[in-house]
């Protein structure tokens, strides 16, 4: 299992209408905490006056970290029916937000159900789904005369260096392929002066 499906990039208002309810369906790549409360705040002022935000997500490899929030709507109506969606697209690290304007005739639970899937559909329709493979980062100490030995191993295991700490002793860090772990360990294994280790 090296890799999960995910979007590549925010769709930002989508729009349904439900019985003069408006639904503006939001949806945001996230790896982490933070950047999670980022997009709720980002939505939460951009529509100050909506009467609900819902929204749902999932992050992890298996989706285990999810939440699923009605914000005020009756219990189940909203952050579950977006949260269903996440799973009918089979994607992780993405949060769904579905911001409502109440447009004064009620639509029951049922009515609601049907509307935040509907939102959370069409925001995940208009999303471009990709398949990403697993990453894990390594940091490789090593003697300022090994770096091009060292750049040359991390080329051709396509990692991506991140930082890179050039003194005597000097230290990259770098990402690259999960699938690729096993491999470029035995290569570092066997040079002389070379430290290294994964950070996951």
């Amino acid at each position: 299992m090296f890799e999960y499906k995910t979007i590549s990039n925010p769709v930002e208002n989508t729009l349904l209408k439900e019985k003069g309810s408006k639904f503006i369906g939001f949806a945001f790549p996230i790896h982490n905490e933070s950047e999670l409360k980022k997009a709720l705040e980002k939505v939460r002022s951009e529509h100050p006056k909506a009467t609900h935000h819902c929204y749902a997500f999932r992050m992890g490899l298996q989706g285990e970290n999810y939440r699923a929030n009605d914000d005020g709507e009756p219990s189940g109506s909203a952050g579950l029916p977006i949260y269903n969606q996440l799973l009918a697209h089979e994607i992780t690290n993405v949060l769904v937000i579905s911001v409502r304007y109440y447009g004064g005739t009620k639509l029951g639970v049922s009515g609601l159900v049907k509307a935040y899937k509907e939102s959370a559909k069409i925001t995940l329709e208009e999303a471009n789904i990709i398949t990403k493979e697993l990453e894990t980062e390594i940091e490789i100490r090593f003697n300022f005369n090994q770096q091009n030995l060292i750049f040359t191993l991390l080329s051709k295991f396509d990692a991506k260096v991140l930082n890179f700490d050039a003194n005597e002793n000097c230290i990259v860090t770098a990402s690259l392929k999960l699938t690729q772990k096993e491999n470029i360990s035995e290569k570092l294994s066997e040079m002389q002066y070379i430290s290294f280790e994964f950070k996951d």
